[in-house]
Formats: C-alpha cells, sequence, structure tokens
C-alpha cells in the first residue's frame, strides 16, 4: 500500500490542531479576563489563582490515565469525548453564578483538554514519517499557542464590546460544531482510508496488559518521570506568567493598560510558538534532544532571573528578555520526543502523558500559590473592587518561579537520553 498523501495526513493534524488551539485559548482567558473574573466572582488574588488552577488540576489528573487509554482505544474517540466535554465545560463557565460553578467548568474543560496533547502526538506518529515527529510536534505546540494569542488582546476587545460570558459561551458552541467534523472525518490510521501507516507494526501491535501494568511498567523509565519534573519548572512557570500573572504584574506594576499588558504576553506566546518548531527542526538534525533543551531552559532561566531581580524595570529592557525567555522555553516540546524514545513503543501514550503532566503541575501550583504570596504581601489597595499589589509583591512571586526553574534544570542534566542511529 501507499503512504498516505500529505494533504490527507494534514487533514487529520488539522482537526486536532483546531481542538489543542481551543484548549490553549481556554487556558489563558483568566489573564486577559481577570478583571472582570475578580469583579463578578468577588475573587482575591489567591481566589484567581484557584479559579484559574481548576483547569490545570483537572489537566494533571487526565494526563496518566490518558496515555493509557490513547494508546488502547486510538487519538479520535479521545477527540471527540474531548470537544464534546470542552464544549459543555465553557457554556458552564459563561453561565456561572458563582465561583464554585465557574471553577467547575472551567475544571470540565482541562480535563476535556487533557487528551489532546497525548491524542495529537499518538496521531502524528501515525499519519506522519518518524523523522517528522519533533518538527511536528513543534508546529503543532505553535498552532495551540495560537488560541492563547486569541485569548490576549481580542480577547479582551470582544469582551469589552460583547461581554465575556457572551464570547466563552459562542467558543463553547464552536468546541461543539468541531467535535462533529472530528466524528465525521478524524480517523486513528492510514489504514482506515486504505493507506499504508508510518508506524511500524500498526495494526500488529502487540496486545496490551492490564493498565495497571501498563502504569507499573513505565515506573521501570525514570526519563519520562525527570522530564515531567523539568516540565513543571519550564513550562510550568511560563504557563503561570503568561497565562495568570504577567498581565496583572504588567498593568499594575508599569501603570499600561490590561490590553496592552495582554499584548507583551501574547507576544511572548508568539516567541513560545516559534521556538517550538525551531528547536524541533534543530533537534532533528542534531539528533540529540537534552542539549538543545538545555539551551533553551537556560535562556528562560536568564530571563526569569532578570524579572525577579527587577521587575519595575523600564519595559524597554524587560519585554525583550521576556520574549528571549519566551523563545527557549519554546524548548520544553523536546520532553516528548525525548520521552517517547526512553520507553517501549506500546507504552508511548503513557510516557507521553507523564510528561505532559508534569507541565500542568507545575502551572496548577505556581498560580495559586502566587496568589497566596501576593496576598500575604497585599497592602490594602483596591481599585474598582480589584485588589492591587506592589513591587515587593509581584517580586516574592518570581522568586519563588525563579527557584522552581533553577530546580528543572538541575534534573534535566540528571537525565539520560537514549541512543539514536
Amino acid at each position: 500500500m501507499q503512504l498516505p498523501p500529505l494533504r490527507l495526513s494534514a487533514l487529520m493534524w488539522g482537526l486536532a490542531g483546531a481542538f489543542y488551539l481551543f484548549g490553549f485559548f481556554q487556558r489563558i482567558t483568566p489573564a486577559s479576563l481577570a478583571p472582570d473574573l475578580m469583579r463578578d466572582f468577588n475573587l482575591t488574588a489567591a481566589g484567581l489563582g484557584n479559579l484559574s488552577a481548576f483547569y490545570y488540576y483537572a489537566y494533571a489528573a487526565v494526563q496518566i490515565p490518558t496515555g493509557v487509554m490513547v494508546d488502547r482505544l486510538g487519538p479520535s474517540r479521545m477527540f471527540l469525548v474531548g470537544a464534546v466535554l470542552a464544549g459543555a465545560g465553557s457554556l458552564i463557565f459563561a453561565w456561572a453564578d458563582t465561583a464554585l460553578t465557574a471553577g467547575l467548568g472551567r475544571a470540565l474543560i482541562g480535563a476535556a483538554h487533557g487528551v489532546a496533547w497525548v491524542s495529537m502526538l499518538k496521531l502524528v506518529t501515525h499519519w506522519f514519517a518518524p523523522s517528522r515527529f519533533a518538527t511536528l510536534s513543534g508546529l503543532s505546540l505553535a498552532v495551540g499557542t495560537l488560541g492563547a494569542v486569541l485569548a490576549g488582546p481580542p480577547l479582551r476587545w470582544l469582551a469589552d464590546g460583547f461581554g465575556w460570558r457572551g464570547v466563552i459561551a459562542v467558543s463553547g458552541l464552536l468546541a461543539l460544531a468541531l467535535a462533529v467534523a472530528i466524528r465525521l472525518v478524524m480517523r486513528d490510521d492510514p489504514t482506515e482510508r486504505g493507506f499504508a501507516s508510518h508506524r511500524p507494526m500498526a495494526g500488529g501491535d502487540a496486545p496490551h496488559a492490564s493498565i495497571g501494568a501498563d502504569l507499573r511498567a513505565i515506573l521501570r523509565y525514570p526519563t519520562p518521570w525527570l522530564l515531567a519534573l523539568v516540565n513543571s519548572g519550564v513550562c510550568g512557570a511560563f504557563l503561570a506568567f503568561t497565562g495568570l500573572w504577567g498581565v496583572p504584574l504588567l498593568s499594575q506594576v508599569h501603570g499600561i493598560t490590561v490590553a496592552q499588558a495582554a499584548l507583551v504576553t501574547s507576544s511572548m506566546l508568539v516567541l513560545f510558538a516559534i521556538g517550538g518548531p525551531l528547536f524541533g527542526v534543530w533537534s532533528d538534525r542534531l539528533q540529540r534532544r537534552k542539549l538543545p533543551f538545555a539551551i533553551g531552559a537556560g535562556v528562560l532561566l536568564a530571563g526569569f532571573a532578570v524579572l525577579a531581580a527587577a521587575p519595575d524595570a523600564p519595559l524597554a529592557l524587560l519585554v525583550p528578555l521576556l520574549l528571549a525567555a519566551s523563545f527557549g522555553a519554546g524548548s520544553m516540546v523536546l520532553s516528548f520526543g525525548f520521552a517517547k524514545e526512553s520507553a517501549p513503543l506500546r507504552l508511548q501514550g503513557t510516557a507521553t502523558g507523564v510528561v505532559n503532566a508534569g507541565v500542568m503541575v507545575g502551572a496548577l501550583v505556581q498560580m495559586p500559590v502566587i496568589g497566596l504570596i501576593l496576598d500575604a504581601n497585599w497592602q490594602g489597595v483596591s481599585i474598582n473592587g480589584v485588589r492591587q499589589y506592589d513591587v515587593a509583591a509581584f517580586q516574592a512571586g518570581l522568586l519563588f518561579l525563579l527557584a522552581w526553574i533553577a530546580a528543572a534544570l538541575l534534573l534535566l542534566a540528571a537525565t539520560r537520553e537514549a541512543r539514536r542511529t
């Protein structure tokens, strides 16, 4: 049989990418909507951090089960269920009248989107050549990050014009429409469309043991677990800043508008999206994962070190440093190829889920903890019902993030890269 034409492979990837984009959009919305959420639900910084973290709690909780299930059921079923649940969660969030109901809606969105990345990587291994894995991983991350960019100034402008609830509700309806397209078009493997698969042993993989046996088996491979901890610092800290606390810091410390602050964090996400595929291409050419990952993580650490030392430094200095740090953070995409090559083929989804869980564990801890740090250093100032925090308060939170990133780099040094031939 012939391999699938590129246009068909691209269609499968495109549907997966659309859902991944939607999830990123929902992940970042609390940053742009922070003043609205704090006002409508009467939230402190800690409360806002917890509301945002509901997404990450649920996302992290489903990662390892998702890895196991995608190995067994296939990515298309996972995408279908995810799109339906994400649409429902968005509608609950949009219509919530209490912080608890809003949090439950976000938790449902997070759990739904938790299937996206692992399922996408599984889909890529079937529909594209192995030599394109890191490159496609980076491109997938770039497409997803576009959703985060849409959750910046565009969301803020739409919320100002139509209200944040209406915008979120429409996004939920779009997710349900995407679920219909996934059901009609997406297939797990090219053999279902009469083409040869790119994955060795496709259609003839060894039978799986029990789910518990798969989870016990992945424990024998330390690299995916180490990479999960690395991602909790490298990507978790980046998401905690761009996904929530960067906008309040920039608007309150530097006196710019929320839309302007969202533009800065959206630009950071663009550089993160650019860094992903470029690090992927570089890694594929080097045939190495650890070195490029370490270099990118080092750039992130350097940028956040300056930010933590002087959060009130001129924006002309901070913004270029933040953009460079964001580009370096894009190297986290290499952790998935790194993990994939460190475990048997039948445990690929499980290993990827373990690594992706680390991203969310970092963010779900960091977001509320930074909120607690801010509230502990609050000087009692509020404007229109929204608490205002000074430079010292934000600096304390940034030092917490910096320490986590530094620890992640030390753990990356402890990983062992598999030989590649």
